[in-house]
């Protein structure tokens, strides 16, 4: 009996260390994210969602050699809350650029044991960047990801700042645009509906979880885009019936986003459909491709087209390229001052120009462009 007791102490002093030793691996914060000075009005902004908003230089899900993001001109080449930290990085707090975060079977390691697990998967990012790659609706609050219960532990570090601050929640392009065939076909298909209420309810979860814990931060909820406009599929759906039907489909799933934003408390809508519209154009009456060029600084032309280049608008790994998330977030801006009346200081034309254009040049001189 003395020795079993002995044997249980030994055994309850190992797993007390070794929960510690887990505890201080998991749960804790980079030293760029502990040592640092944050500009007293500056705004924490947080990200959740897909490829859509995870940041461009992150070399560990996309080394150079990879060709993505880029290619060549990747250095060059920025996602839209990249730019908004190189822009207004006085105005708005994305974080510190950290390596940081757990992946493989860490995070359901961790969850298991009631540990902390930071952000999931890692990456080289802004601190508050919690969106990635190939992560759907469901990746918001469930599985091992769980994007938003993760931001929620983050924020709780610092609950006075997140008073004043903004999550951006940009999710539902990958489920949707997956059954763009069903949605022509008919824009009432159930594996449609499934998609519009699944991705309602997850963004829906995800707004309660930030304000039941946090309920003066602010919540943007981006709309989903036509993918129709993507180059990759100006091929298809070439009928006014394919065309109106996948549109018709595409405002059920916005009517349905903006009614739930609208009725939660501090959030707003932000109508990417439309902003895409706007820019570059939609396909004509009869479903043809109609879009059209932009033009930067009176110099540059940008057309929805797909090339690493930056007279393209989306790159050749079919994400939105430079101009692209520039004009984004310049847009994103104006909806922030607008929704929610913040102090922020617009982003001109010419303040885009100012950004995109040296970028640009220095691009189009290197070789091979």
């Amino acid at each position: 009996m003395r020795r079993l007791i002995q044997w249980t102490g030994l055994a309850i002093a190992l797993c007390a260390a070794l929960a510690w030793g887990l505890l201080r691996w998991g749960g804790g914060l980079p030293a760029e994210a502990r040592q640092r000075s944050v500009p007293a009005t500056a705004i924490p902004l947080a990200i959740l969602g897909d490829s859509n908003s995870h940041s461009y230089q992150d070399r560990l899900s996309f080394p150079e050699a990879s060709g993505e993001r880029g290619g060549s001109h990747q250095a060059r080449t920025f996602q839209w809350g990249e730019i908004l930290a190189r822009l207004r990085g006085d105005e708005f707090d994305l974080g510190p650029w950290v390596r940081w975060g757990h992946s493989g079977i860490v995070p359901r390691l961790f969850d298991l044991l009631g540990l902390p697990v930071g952000r999931a998967p890692r990456k080289d990012d802004y601190l508050y960047n919690f969106a990635h790659s190939a992560m759907g609706c469901n990746e918001l609050t469930e599985g091992k990801f769980r994007q938003a219960p993760r931001l929620v532990a983050l924020m709780d570090r610092e609950p006075a700042r997140w008073r004043q601050g903004v999550v951006v929640i940009r999710s539902g392009l990958g489920d949707w645009s997956a059954h763009l065939a069903e949605q022509a076909g008919d824009p009432q298909a159930p594996v449609v509906r499934e998609v519009l209420e699944r991705c309602t309810q997850r963004i829906r979860e995800s707004v309660r979880l930030i304000h039941a814990r946090h309920p003066d931060t602010r919540v943007v909820v981006v709309g989903v885009s036509n993918e129709a406009a993507d180059p990759l599929q100006f091929e298809r759906w070439q009928s006014a019936r394919e065309s109106g039907n996948i549109v018709a489909a595409l405002d059920l799933l916005n009517a349905a986003l903006r009614a739930m934003a609208e009725a939660e408390p501090r959030t707003i809508f932000f109508d990417d459909d439309a902003w895409v519209r706007a820019h570059w154009g939609a396909r004509d009456a009869e479903g043809k491709p109609a879009y059209r060029t932009l033009t930067i600084g009176g110099s540059l032309q940008v057309s929805n087209t797909m090339g690493n280049a930056p007279t393209h608008a989306i790159l050749q790994d079919d994400h939105a390229g430079l101009v692209y998330n520039a004009l984004w977030a310049q847009a994103l801006v104006a909806r922030l001052r607008e929704g929610f009346g913040l102090p922020l200081t617009p982003l001109s034309d010419a303040d885009v120009a100012r950004f995109v254009l040296p970028l640009a040049e220095a691009s189009l001189r290197a070789p091979g462009s």
